[in-house]
């Protein structure tokens, strides 16, 4: 099931992630979900994604490496 905008994603990534993260997120998901045809898969690319790019603090906020 591929996200067409950003309120469709979970509410985890939305309410935790700053907006160029969500728009990663949104982007490994519909590509890995393309490719992989398993959400639990897509799931993970996405994560993957977004830790490529950011990082927990030590607020536990994720901010840009």
């Amino acid at each position: 099931m591929p996200y067409h905008s950003l309120n469709e994603l979970p509410d985890a990534v939305k309410d935790n992630l700053p907006h160029h993260a969500q728009e990663i997120f949104k982007e490994a998901f519909n590509s890995a979900s393309d490719e992989y045809k398993e959400e639990e898969r897509a799931f993970k690319v996405a994560w993957s994604a977004v830790k490529k790019k950011y990082k927990k603090d030590d607020n536990d906020k994720w901010v840009e490496k």
